[in-house]
């Protein structure tokens, strides 16, 4: 299942992890992605949304 917003579309971001001597490693950023029961085109279905999503009101909870 991937780790992505329903609503938005938000994945995951790509960056760096730096340590205290300067070496750079890949790290993933993912974003806060809550499974919630909502009214999506008149049908309540669980959905998978950010917490942006959530909070902006983009969501109709059911």
């Amino acid at each position: 299942m991937a780790n992505r917003c329903e609503i938005c579309g938000k994945g995951h971001q790509v960056g760096n992890k730096v340590s205290h001597s300067n070496i750079k490693t890949k790290r993933l950023q993912m974003p806060n992605i809550q499974s919630l029961h909502a009214v999506v085109d008149g049908v309540h279905r669980r959905v998978r949304a950010c917490t942006r999503c959530i909070r902006s009101g983009k969501v109709v909870k059911a």
